[in-house]
């Protein structure tokens, strides 16, 4: 899906984006530990790994995830052939925070996968595509068609075409 040129084999133009919204995997509770330190479970990595696995056939070009343990050891379990950007913004952020993230995608990416915290992913995600999605647990997944550039981002701008839930 990533460098598409001309009409994209979806029926959208050219220039469409595909945002892949990921809710960090299953954590566990740390006692002592800062909330930004708390590791994944055993489950959680296998549920990350499992996602990957739906998330790797799109090809993404670009991974961005929060500062969080939790956040970056879901990235890395993804097992992508990507880059990933930690980005601090997405730590406790709201919708508006992440549509300015991706607002701020180099327009050369393709496909973007953002890995992050509830309540702001799931709802952004209900944002983007102006649907109902019934919760976002640990290590669930949109992807989400965008018919513009990324700077074009915003309430209503996306299609939920795929999803995933442990």
């Amino acid at each position: 899906m990533s460098g598409r040129t001309g009409e994209a084999a979806n029926g959208w133009p050219p220039g469409a984006r595909t945002l892949v919204v990921v809710r960090h995997a299953k954590a566990g509770d740390a006692p002592g530990l800062p909330d930004r330190e708390r590791p994944l479970t055993g489950r959680g990595e296998r549920d990350a790994r499992n996602a990957g696995d739906r998330v790797r056939p799109l090809e993404p070009d670009l991974v961005v995830a929060s500062p969080s343990k939790r956040t970056r050891r879901t990235a890395e379990l993804l097992g992508l052939d990507a880059p990933i950007e930690i980005e601090r913004d997405i730590y406790e952020a709201y919708p508006e925070d992440l549509f300015a993230l991706i607002r701020r995608t180099d327009p050369a990416v393709g496909t973007l996968v953002l890995v992050g915290h509830n309540p702001g992913v799931h709802e952004l995600v209900v944002s983007l595509t102006r649907g109902e999605v019934d919760g976002f647990p640990p290590a669930a997944l949109a992807v989400i068609e965008l018919a513009g550039p990324w700077e074009e981002a915003g309430p209503g701008a996306g299609r939920l075409v795929g999803s995933f839930r442990p």
